[in-house]
């Protein structure tokens, strides 16, 4: 392989916040346009991609021990993951890679002759992208990687690894065999997902109005679907609420469908369509649901595309990146808690800017909770939080005339130009405990600067 050898870079210091959508190995597939509505024939770059991968088990048993057996006909890639002045948590880290790799199902072994750790790869722009999740890592700690490759090839296994597949017009994310949550696209004026389920195997977002008659549940805001995203506000139509007069926003394609040892992908383009049907814009949103030990983490990014002419996210509080807990979790009527970076608490977190917000309670007997994390990147971060005591929980950089007082009717009003984009990105963790066992101001850092990657 002097073909690697070759192509090698000199060493590259890298900080990755987390992966970039992917946009590799493209296959034609069909698609339910109009919210799943009935296929059409037109063929199109939206896919089913499932990545070559085997589970830490499969890899352990058949896979790496040969891989490392030939490790000498391979010149090894090193990879060093270093702390520097803070711990870190469980997170995904990131890297590209200085020269391709063959397609194949790829380790990496630490240096101290622990279990290897499965990795993940995809083609972005030309290059190779990286990803695997570090366990952990104390102050100023180092670990090193040499990246292998197994001998052979694995077929994806829907009891292993993070598997997204269609069901229907919808689709639905497994974690180890597990489902996680569906993708709906029917039944709503928006696709939402439902259910959320949580680290220790139960639902955590409220069923209603998906279920009626669950005993204990509220029944007020019938539009708070589970976990969504919409606006109050777009070119002053409302999208949030569900009337007749309302906008709408329909599943248009699925571009990626993707599954792996490490995360899985669920990418999909939606059309914002006004009452009297005219499109207004499209965004394209990106779930990247990670394999975690510890918890549910996914990363959530959207980007809106305004057409031939501009397209304006008005000021209301009625939005935008929504979640409705389950409602043993509320802080009124139930037993849970709200708190975010900024060290508000419950109601008071209302309408703040915060890097952060983790709302927890009891669900079936256990603690659990939800946390939404802004990233620095994220259109007007530190992001605004419409987050209710009775179960709402929302990001909405729009709202400042209702969150500031004394601020404009219009302030938070933003336009995108004809042909402009508005990106949103957020990484959301469904864990055991409160925001302090979970440690979500750790975790939120690591999002906001993941550990430095080196690679030679």
């Amino acid at each position: 392989m002097a073909w690697y050898k070759d192509q090698l870079a000199p060493p590259a210091r890298l900080g990755r916040a987390r992966s970039f959508p992917s946009s590799a190995g493209c296959v034609p597939t069909r698609q339910f346009a109009g919210g799943g509505a009935a296929p059409h024939k037109r063929r199109s770059c939206a896919v089913s991609r499932q990545a070559t991968f085997a589970a830490a088990a499969a890899l352990a048993a058949g896979l790496v021990l040969p891989a490392l057996a030939s490790a000498r006909s391979q010149p090894p890639t090193t990879i060093t993951v270093s702390a520097g002045d803070r711990a870190y948590p469980e997170t995904p880290v990131s890297v590209e890679l200085p020269s391709p790799l063959p397609r194949g199902t790829y380790v990496l072994q630490p240096s101290d002759g622990t279990a290897p750790v499965p990795a993940q790869t995809e083609v972005v722009n030309g290059k190779t992208r990286l990803t695997w999740i570090v366990p952990g890592l104390e102050r100023g700690q180092t670990v090193t990687y040499r990246l292998v490759r197994a001998s052979g090839r694995s077929p994806a296994s829907p009891n292993s690894g993070v598997v997204v597949r269609r069901q229907g017009p919808d689709a639905e994310i497994l974690v180890n065999g597990k489902l996680f949550t569906r993708y709906v696209t029917e039944g709503a004026n928006k696709p939402y997902y439902y259910p959320l389920v949580g680290p220790t195997g139960v639902e955590i977002t409220r069923h209603f109005p998906m279920q009626k008659d669950v005993p204990g549940e509220t029944k007020d805001h019938p539009h708070h679907r589970s976990f969504w995203f919409t606006h109050g506000s777009v070119n002053g139509v409302d999208y949030w609420s569900e009337g007749s007069k309302t906008g709408k926003t329909v599943n248009a394609a699925y571009e990626v469908l993707e599954s792996g040892p490490v995360y899985g992908v669920l990418r999909t383009k939606v059309d914002w369509i006004a009452p009297d049907g005219a499109k207004v814009c499209q965004d394209v949103r990106e779930l990247r649901v990670y394999n975690t030990a510890h918890g549910r983490m996914m990363d959530f990014d959207i980007t809106v595309t305004a057409g031939d002419k501009p397209v304006t996210f008005g000021d209301t509080k009625e939005g935008s990146m929504g979640v409705r807990v389950a409602s043993s979790m509320d802080v009124t009527g139930g037993k849970g808690h709200i708190l975010n970076s900024q060290g508000d608490k419950d109601a008071a977190t209302w309408s703040k800017r915060a890097d952060w917000v983790d709302y927890w309670g009891p669900v079936a007997g256990k603690t659990v909770g939800i946390a939404m994390m802004d990233h620095p990147t994220s259109f007007r971060h530190p992001t605004y939080w419409h987050v209710r005591d009775y179960g709402l929980f929302a990001a909405n950089p729009f709202g400042v005339h209702d969150f500031v007082k004394g601020a404009a009717e219009h302030a938070g009003d933003y336009t995108i130009p004809p042909g402009g984009t508005l990106v949103l990105r957020y990484r959301i963790l469904l864990h055991e405990g409160d925001a302090q066992d979970a440690r979500i101001a750790d975790v939120a850092a690591a999002y906001a600067n993941p550990p430095t990657v080196e690679v030679r």
